[in-house]
């Protein structure tokens, strides 16, 4: 199934730097309730320049391990696997979920990789969104998806209008000083959108910070 999901990959996207999967065969086949959602890959463009879209999706299909996840297996900014904090943070998330992360889909919002949202142009932005939400909704549809964890508010805010999950039914808000908000949207069909706060900034492993027993919540109702 997952080379049939890599046929909604744009084509005008292949060549640039970046990334469609994060996790392999396993997560991308059967029955999957639950979708991980980022942005974009990070990272400068010029320096990952050799990791295009379409080298990527190559190795995934043809290298990696069928029970492969990027949180948990790949080396980011030379660190040991699975080690930087943000993939700790989805790790232990993952973890609380009694989830195995090679056997959840994951990917982000738009391919391209860029170090900063900023970094993209707006309207261009918008224009990469279209582009890759053929793939998102093909992944939806096919693995029967419930649940759409979205990491941070730009990706939420696009996924929202595209499932017409308007409707707030819970939210987390962190027990410190900033109180940040993480919030769980439905749409008129029982899907729903979790909106979690980034955990590139938002560190999941102190609990006045974790989100994770609004994602339980959600996906036990």
């Amino acid at each position: 199934m997952i080379e049939n999901f890599s046929k909604h990959i744009h084509r005008a996207l292949k060549k640039r730097s970046g990334k469609v999967f994060y996790s392999g065969r396993v997560a991308f086949s059967g029955e999957r309730p639950l979708y991980i959602l980022g942005y974009n890959p990070g990272e400068e463009a010029d320096a990952e320049a050799a990791e295009t879209v379409g080298i990527h999706t190559r190795k995934v299909l043809g290298e990696k391990s069928q029970n492969w996840s990027a949180y948990r297996d790949e080396s980011w900014k030379a660190r040991p696997p699975g080690t930087l904090p943000m993939q700790r943070r989805v790790l232990h998330l993952l973890h609380r979920l009694a989830l195995d992360p090679g056997e959840v889909p994951a990917s982000n919002l738009i391919f391209v990789r860029s170090s900063s949202v900023g970094d993209i142009p707006s309207e261009e932005r918008k224009c990469l969104q279209e582009l890759c939400w053929p793939f998102h909704q093909a992944v939806i549809d096919q693995l029967g998806v419930r649940f759409i964890l979205c990491l941070g508010e730009d990706a939420a805010k696009f996924v929202k209008k595209k499932t017409g999950a308007k409707n707030q039914v819970d939210q987390f808000i962190e027990t410190n000083n900033r109180h940040w908000k993480n919030l769980c949207f439905a749409n008129d069909e029982g899907l729903k959108v979790i909106q979690v706060t980034h955990p590139s900034r938002a560190d999941w492993t102190n609990p006045n910070a974790d989100p994770s027993d609004l994602v339980k919540r959600a996906l036990q109702s």
